[in-house]
Parts: structure tokens; C-alpha cells; sequence
């Protein structure tokens, strides 16, 4: 399995130029079972790499473009009558695949945003008072412009708590950007990509992220950071138990991906930033100042 770990990371390294740490942030993402937030400035390969990633895990995958006009429906499909036996019959949409890549979705309204939350926490929408099952495995992928361009509408508390993780691609390094230059493309990379797994290998390495040991000391480690959030003034809002459950699971799926068994305390630290920074609020609104501190005010092993 580790083989095949350091096989996907290297595949999605050929289209996405210097992010290892990011394309590793992203499959212990899924991983974990949790769905997953790029946000970034457009043209910084955000696409690219959800797209990537359902190549080589071999997942069914839909693209939505999400626009201010967009309804529900667009997403979760729509029962259309037919004429021809006189009953109604459901169409889905594009949320029924194993990825779904919910493009730009800041720029829909709250409404249709909210229409993936039963999605994202139950793997199941309701539609016409019918309940109906989505692919297993399911995720998504969402991206989204920073708030301080035109046209886009801040997410939720809610529905930022549905993402397990939050990351940033940034600019590319000079020596990725110089290769560019020179006639990579990272399209033509994509093409080209080939499954490194299917659906039931998947499921495994999920299962085994499950079976990494964390030690009594590493979870007091985990609890002494989930006590500041709450306790700390400077915290509005801490981790909820959710949030928790989620650090400790991203942790896991780390370790997994360094080819360990067991959980240390850089593990945590490692997934940190991208399982809290977006569920910790401040009065300055900026939860990776919130990380920071955390990273430097809890002390690895308690005095």
C-alpha cells in the first residue's frame, strides 16, 4: 500500500509542478473520508488538481460551475413528467458520482450552496420526499476566490464545518514556474494519467488509516490543543468535537502516507493549519493566526 501511496503522490506531482505538501494534504483528505476546500486565486491550478486526483483513484467524477443564478436542482437533479406513461421520473444530477468538483462555489447564493450539507454529512439528498443514495465512495471538492473579489458570497460557519480540510496552492516555485516555461503542459500530463486504484483499494487504505495507533500521550497532546481553542480569549469559537474527530483523523491519514503505523505529535501539527484554520475565528477573522499560536503556546508533552 505504501508503494501505491508514493505512486499517486508522484502521478499528481507530474501535473501539479512543486505541491507535494499540498497533493499529500489532499489525498490524507480523502483518506480521512472528509471532503475537501481550495481556495485560491483563479489559474492557480485549483481544477487541475480535483481532477487529478479522480484520475488516479479512479473515481466517477462530475464538474458543476457554480454561477449566482444556479438552483438546487442543478445540482441534486429534478423529477421531469413523461408523457409517455403518465408518471414522473427522477433525473439525477450532478452530485450522484464519486467525486463531485463544485467549481468557484462561492459565487452561488446560500441557497444552493446549502444544497449539498445532507450531501457532504449524510452521502444522501432528499429530492420530491424521496431519499436516494449517493456512490460509495463520495466526496467533494470545492473551490473558491477569495471574498474580496466581485461576485462571490461568504460560506457559512455550517458549511465550512463540512469540509474537513482547507488548503492553499500559492504561487509556483521558480524552478515549476521555469518548466512551465518551457513547454510542460500540465493538461496534456492529465490525459495522460492512469488508476492507480479503484473504488474497493480505496476503501482499504481508508480502513487502514482507521488502524493507525495513537498513544495515550499523543491524544492528551491533541486534547491540550482542542482545550486552548475553547479556553483562550482569543478564540471566539473552538474546535467542536467534530473538529476534533477531524484533526485526530487527518492525522492518522498522515502518518499512513509517511508509511507509519503510528500516530507523533508532528502529525498533528502537520494537518493542523488545514483541519482549523477555517473553524477557528477570531475577532480579527483570521483562524491561521489562532494556528499559529497553537503551534507555539501548547506544549508537546504537559509540564
Amino acid at each position: 500500500m505504501q508503494k501505491i501511496i508514493s505512486a499517486i503522490v508522484s502521478d499528481i506531482g507530474r501535473v501539479l509542478l512543486g505541491k507535494e505538501r499540498q497533493v499529500k494534504l489532499a489525498l490524507a483528505c480523502l483518506l480521512s473520508r472528509g471532503h475537501l476546500l481550495i481556495e485560491d486565486l483563479p489559474g492557480m491550478g485549483k481544477t487541475t488538481l480535483a481532477h487529478a486526483l479522480a484520475q488516479v483513484l479512479g473515481l466517477s467524477y462530475n464538474r458543476v460551475q457554480f454561477t449566482s443564478d444556479m438552483l438546487p436542482a442543478d445540482i441534486l437533479g429534478v423529477s421531469i413528467f413523461e408523457r409517455d406513461n403518465g408518471s414522473f421520473r427522477f433525473h439525477e444530477g450532478p452530485v450522484f458520482s464519486q467525486l463531485l468538483l463544485a467549481d468557484e462555489i462561492n459565487r452561488s447564493s446560500p441557497k444552493t450552496q446549502s444544497a449539498l450539507l445532507e450531501a457532504m454529512e449524510e452521502r444522501q439528498v432528499s429530492v420530491d420526499g424521496e431519499t436516494r443514495t449517493l456512490p460509495d465512495p463520495f466526496f467533494v471538492i470545492a473551490t473558491q476566490n477569495p471574498l474580496h473579489q466581485s461576485g462571490t458570497f461568504a460560506l457559512p460557519e455550517s458549511q465550512l464545518d463540512r469540509f474537513l480540510m482547507r488548503i492553499s496552492l500559492g504561487y509556483p516555485t521558480r524552478e515549476a514556474e521555469r518548466a512551465l516555461f518551457q513547454g510542460v503542459d500540465p493538461r496534456a500530463e492529465l490525459r495522460q494519467l492512469k488508476p492507480r486504484i479503484d473504488g474497493s483499494a480505496l476503501k482499504r487504505l481508508q480502513a487502514l488509516v482507521g488502524q493507525v495507533k495513537a498513544s495515550d500521550s499523543v491524544l492528551d497532546y491533541l486534547e491540550r490543543l482542542v482545550s486552548f481553542t475553547r479556553q483562550s480569549p482569543d478564540c471566539s469559537v473552538g474546535l467542536s468535537p467534530r473538529g476534533a474527530l477531524a484533526l485526530l483523523h487527518a492525522a492518522r491519514a498522515w502518518a499512513l502516507i509517511d508509511g507509519r503505523g503510528h500516530l507523533l505529535p508532528e502529525d498533528i501539527q502537520a494537518v493542523l493549519p488545514s483541519v482549523a484554520g477555517h473553524r477557528l475565528h477570531s475577532e480579527s477573522g483570521d483562524g491561521s493566526q489562532l494556528v499559529e499560536r497553537l503551534m507555539h503556546q501548547v506544549d508537546v508533552i504537559a509540564a
